[in-house]
């Protein structure tokens, strides 16, 4: 295992009750688990800050708590935070929510496994993980699924597990650390160290598996006109796909507008992939 980066406070060391009941909840019922707790515990206000917004608009709220589950799972899957991407809520799954609609969360818009609500807050999330420009037909999608009030909650909340698995993924920690013996949240065949050891061993490991080529294609797209728009095309560009990968060949940076243009001077090239 990679070298962790930032140490765990350990639950013997603490001394607020408060703190204490909110790690024995964490070991309970997972999403999140201790470990990460035990992290944001060196600064409590960092650990506080982070539980009461959790608790208020990913366990709480006015949109529905397994939406907000598979846009969760989604950041994961997009980011490949594997810590967080092998958590489950528990409260999600008596909901109904099923393992197998965490399987097509990077393929989303073509499976039949999520309604046109799902499919609408996943493509919030894909969004906002890969900063995608959005147009009109974007928005009234979104209104026509969800009031002002969930859209914000929803907006808010993936940006807020976004961050955070951005930053949990540098840090190399892992389950069953802190508090271990129990398998609350856990997603199946992750309940203890040995089964986690064996299903990240497996070859169908999700985080081992390059993504299916239709969703790094779209990947792949979104990345490079999210690039455009923000920073301007280059003078005189191509852009070609080649099999799953997507380059772009570039001359001056010159003005902000979409990837329609063709190249005709000395090229680099930028390979994403």
């Amino acid at each position: 295992m990679a070298k962790q980066r930032i140490s765990y406070v350990d639950p013997a060391m603490i001394t607020d009750p408060a703190m204490l009941e909110e790690l024995d909840r964490c070991r309970r019922e997972g999403t999140p688990r201790p470990e990460s707790s035990a992290i944001r515990a060196h600064v409590p206000a960092c650990f506080w800050s982070f539980a009461n917004s959790w608790r208020d608009i990913f366990k709480n709220g006015v949109c529905e708590h397994s939406i907000k589950e598979l846009c969760r799972v989604y950041v994961s899957r997009s980011i490949n935070c594997e810590y967080c991407g092998n958590q489950r809520s528990l409260k999600a799954v008596k909901a109904g929510l099923e393992e197998a609609q965490y399987d097509d969360l990077l393929n989303f818009e073509k499976s039949n496994r999520y309604n046109e609500r799902q499919k609408a807050a996943l493509a919030y999330a894909e969004a906002i993980t890969w900063h995608l420009d959005t147009d009109d037909a974007f928005w009234q999608r979104l209104h026509q699924h969800f009031s002002e009030p969930e859209l914000v909650e929803l907006g808010c909340f993936v940006a807020l597990t976004m961050g955070q698995q951005s930053w949990l993924r540098l840090l190399n920690i892992e389950h069953h650390q802190v508090l271990a013996g129990t398998s609350g949240g856990m997603a199946p065949g992750f309940e203890t160290s040995e089964a986690l050891d064996k299903s990240k061993a497996s070859a169908d490991y999700w985080a081992k598996q390059k993504e299916p080529s239709l969703a790094r294609k779209s990947r792949d797209a979104h990345v490079i006109a999210s690039t455009s728009v923000l920073f301007g095309v280059l003078q005189n560009q191509e852009l070609t796909s080649i099999g799953s990968y997507s380059k772009v060949n570039s001359g001056p940076l010159i003005r902000p507008c979409r990837l329609t243009s063709r190249c005709t001077t000395s090229p680099t090239t930028i390979t994403i992939g």
